[in-house]
């Protein structure tokens, strides 16, 4: 199963932030996520946008519930993925967006 979400890593994180998601340098990364997601589970995807090209995917360890956005105060969960991530074969031309996108993964290769 490819599900997941897409999220786009800031550019103001530099190569050097992305390619930390894949080389093993980093055990863990969380990505924040406005609301309770409907459809995300355990064992799902998310697939990280770097300069408008999907790079790779991480798979989800945990979604924690209960987190607050510090500027809103509005309610957000943490989604905790395992690193390194696996890099997709060949980057994908994919628009980065703010917030969190479903995907079904069907440019995974």
């Amino acid at each position: 199963m490819n599900f997941g979400i897409t999220k786009t890593i800031p550019a103001s994180r530099g190569e050097a932030g992305i390619e930390s998601l894949f080389d093993g340098s980093v055990a863990e990364f969380e990505f924040h996520m406005a609301g309770k997601p409907s459809k995300l589970k355990v064992g799902n995807f998310v697939y990280a946008i770097f300069n408008d090209e999907l790079r790779g995917r991480l798979r989800i360890r945990e979604l924690a519930g209960g987190a607050v956005n510090p500027k809103s105060g509005r309610p957000r969960t943490l989604i905790l993925v395992e690193c390194p991530g696996e890099r997709i074969t060949m980057p994908v031309a994919r628009k980065g967006h703010r917030g969190t996108r479903y995907y079904d993964g069907t440019d995974w290769n």
